[in-house]
């Protein structure tokens, strides 16, 4: 498909069998040519595969005279314009949008990296530049007010305070209900006055509400204990922890060893 430098014309484009572009301007930049893909090891071709056809894939247009900087590839196509037969990578990339589909996201997994690191992230945005303004963990607000911001990273609908039916006489608000997912989150912060027998009356009391929630299939129970308060937070998390056919509870405590 080399034209003439004279002449308007295509230069030849190089693919690999998965559909990674190794270079739209095969012949007039030669040092850019690969028999293999360095993404992903498979061979690359520069014709049809058909073949009844073999003929190259089109690459980048030339216009002489005319030098375009914007650096955009051209895309590398599905079907030979030929011969109307699928490429081999076609298939290959349909097969992998519909794995990557059907696989289920662990959104438990991610709430645990969240929780995690919320420690990290609490000293870290302390670390501001010429002593600017920052946020200081001192309640359980700010807790949610951070957390808020973290879990945006990874969930569309996140909804705040929302009322839950009453239990022994009391009802309460949830701190956030991940409403696609159907996780509540509740939020603690220890402090002298809610220690570890006081935490875990509190979170029974919890886990005994939230069973009546219509949209909560797992409790979310971040504890943040910055001070230590908490003496033996895994015992806690393996007291309260629970995998039931209704509701799953998940306790975290952070930060431990302190």
């Amino acid at each position: 498909m080399k034209g003439s430098w004279y002449e308007n014309h295509y230069d030849t484009m190089q693919v690999c069998l998965n559909g990674h572009l190794i270079t739209d301007n095969y012949h007039s930049s030669p040092e850019f040519r690969k028999s293999f893909c360095t993404e992903c090891g498979e061979k690359t071709i520069i014709n049809c595969p058909n073949p009844q056809c073999n003929n190259e894939i089109k690459g980048d247009y030339h216009v002489p005279g005319i030098v375009v900087l914007s650096g955009e590839s051209t895309p590398v196509p599905d079907i030979c314009e030929y011969c109307g037969q699928d490429f081999p990578w076609k298939s290959k990339k349909a097969k992998l949008t519909k794995t990557i589909s059907s696989i289920k996201r662990d959104d438990i997994f991610l709430l645990n990296q969240i929780c995690e690191r919320f420690h990290l992230v609490a000293k870290q945005i302390r670390q501001r530049y010429n002593n600017r303004e920052t946020i200081d963990i001192t309640d359980e607000y700010d807790v949610q007010d951070l957390l808020h911001s973290l879990l945006v990273i990874y969930f569309d609908d996140i909804r705040p305070e929302e009322w839950i039916p009453s239990y022994a006489g009391s009802s309460k608000r949830t701190d956030f209900l991940l409403k696609n997912e159907e996780i509540v989150i509740e939020v603690k912060k220890t402090r002298k006055t809610l220690k570890a027998k006081e935490l875990g009356e509190q979170l029974i009391i919890d886990i005994a509400n939230y069973k009546n929630h219509p949209n909560c299939k797992s409790l979310y129970c971040f504890v943040y204990d910055p001070e230590g308060f908490i003496a033996n937070p895994r015992g806690i998390e393996n007291d309260l922890n629970s995998n039931g056919e209704k509701m799953k509870v998940i306790v975290k405590i952070i930060p431990k060893g302190h």
